[in-house]
């Protein structure tokens, strides 16, 4: 059987898709999956609103759900698909999760955590940005548009 290589754009619009989802469940469109071995093991999106949780972010959800897929808490042979760069909590929680890559789409100039000046990320952990980044940015300015119509 062969074996089809996807890329940085395909695993990004999966992620798109979940971010989706949150639009239409009226979250933040933030999506994220996470793979392994070139084959999706978690799909996630923000539930901050459902679960009432501030914590609930797309990627904690995602490592959690990826974990519990591999039956361990490390997620050192896989990598994050995220279509808004971590905040400093979810890039803080990739530190001990020791993922391998992490891939995000919109830069977030304002919680991003490479604002900061201090490693917040595992040192093996390799980093690469603006993958489909107007399609990421332009759903996540559609909702705050939206809401600030509403008001």
């Amino acid at each position: 059987m062969e074996t089809i290589l996807y890329n940085d754009d395909y695993f990004m619009r999966e992620a798109l898709k979940e971010a989706q989802k949150a639009f239409d469940a009226d979250e933040v469109p933030v999506g994220a999956v996470i793979v392994c071995k070139n084959k999706i093991i978690a799909r996630a999106h923000n539930y901050t609103q459902r679960l009432d949780d501030v914590t609930a972010h797309a990627e904690m959800q995602a490592y959690t759900s990826a974990a519990e897929h591999l039956g361990g808490k490390y997620l050192n042979e896989c990598a994050l698909y995220v279509t808004l760069e971590p905040c400093i909590m979810c890039a803080g929680a990739s530190y001990w999760t020791k993922i391998n890559k992490i891939v995000y789409g919109a830069s977030d100039p304002s919680r991003g955590f490479q604002r900061i000046d201090y490693p917040v990320l595992h040192p093996k952990t390799v980093i690469y940005g603006d993958i489909l980044k107007e399609e990421c940015r332009n759903l996540l300015h559609t909702f705050f548009q939206l809401k600030r119509t509403k008001k």
